[in-house]
């Protein structure tokens, strides 16, 4: 059996490390809002060369924290891709705000900047870029249209720690960058987990303000706030992956590199990657018009496969019941049809990639 993502065996490779930091803890015995939470964000800010990041308990509180301290409130619109986990548009919705929802380029599975200004009105007050599955998004006139008509950019960096677009990690691009430590992303903790890393003090404060139940300084609330806070368990193993952060995304690098080599069936859509963009490869997706015949191919050698997502925000019940949406987006509408990712992990062996390959090339 081959899957998605091999955690076990991950583990295997740096059990000492995982083990001794967990341990620490535990003798330390201070689990909420402790030290590992602080040297994290003071490594992960480091890293990307910004002077703030704040934990929080998951990615999609870190964006939903990040739409709060940038002022989005009900009544405002929000422009994003609906070629994602519901969690980018589900955060707009609790705040009480609309997603409008902007087609993307089929390429990079990323929303199309050539398509956000039509959708501008006097209500608009941010955008949301998604790098999906580790590839950026073209972030030049995504700033440049959010620039000219005064519009926050909040980054969706879930999927793509450690990607680069035109040599700047993505995340430090727009007002704010928000990550997950989800247990299958490129760095990942062993449960739930996120950060916002940002250039702007008030920006940071808000977010530390909000994740706390609204507080500053305890028992006094100067916000409904949130209980958000990074848990300090997961800050101690996310500490020790961080450190091998890009050797992980160098082997995601060259495993894509095998499968490109390795698949030769000339109806499959191989992931392209941008000029002037580092992929990190969180998924290796491709397309197929033959994707139900492709995926039972796989199933049937005991290889796993997964789609992502199978059916875009702007057709799901929920926000069609919620915004009565009747917009057709057909180049998300098809990728949807069409996507199919493979395993992918740092750990991933070249002997599974040419097995794996050699299925895709001899399907019917």
């Amino acid at each position: 059996m081959i899957p998605m993502v091999d955690l076990k065996r991950q583990y295997q490779t740096i059990k000492s490390e995982i083990d001794t930091a967990v341990g620490e803890v535990l003798e330390q015995a201070q689990f909420i809002l402790g030290p590992n939470v602080s040297k994290l964000e003071e490594e992960i800010a480091s890293y990307h060369g910004l002077p703030y990041a704040v934990g929080v308990a998951n990615g999609t509180d870190a964006l939903l924290l990040a739409l709060r301290a940038c002022g989005i409130k009900a009544g405002d619109e929000v422009i994003t891709t609906p070629f994602t986990f519901i969690a980018t548009a589900e955060v707009i919705a609790l705040l009480k705000a609309t997603p409008v929802f902007v087609d993307i380029c089929p390429d990079t599975f990323n929303i199309d900047p050539g398509k956000i200004a039509a959708k501008i009105t006097s209500r608009t007050k941010a955008i949301i870029p998604v790098h999906l599955f580790g590839h950026p998004a073209d972030m030049a006139p995504i700033m440049e249209i959010a620039i000219k008509n005064n519009l926050k950019v909040i980054e969706d960096c879930a999927q793509a720690f450690g990607a680069k677009y035109h040599g700047q990690n993505v995340g430090t691009i727009g007002d704010a960058g928000c990550f997950s430590f989800f247990p299958s992303k490129n760095l990942a903790g062993y449960g739930d987990g996120g950060m916002v890393i940002t250039k702007s003090e008030e920006i940071a404060r808000q977010i530390k303000i909000l994740r706390n139940h609204g507080s500053s300084v305890r028992y006094y609330h100067q916000e409904v706030g949130y209980n958000s806070r990074l848990d300090e368990i997961q800050a101690a193993i996310i500490r020790v992956k961080l450190k091998q952060i890009d050797k992980f995304n160098t082997a995601r690098r060259q495993n894509a590199a095998a499968y490109r080599a390795a698949i030769n069936k000339k109806e499959i859509i191989l992931p392209s990657v941008a000029p002037g963009c580092e992929h990190v490869y969180h998924q290796f997706t491709i397309r197929t018009k033959n994707r139900d015949v492709l995926t039972a191919a796989l199933q049937e050698k005991g290889i796993a496969s997964a789609i992502y997502y199978p059916v875009p925000l702007h057709r799901q019940e929920v926000f069609m019941d919620l915004y009565n949406f009747s917009v057709k987006l057909p180049l998300s509408e098809t990728c949807a049809r069409e996507v199919l990712s493979l395993p992918m992990f740092p750990e991933l062996n070249q002997k599974e990639i040419k097995l794996i390959a050699d299925v895709i090339n001899n399907a019917p």
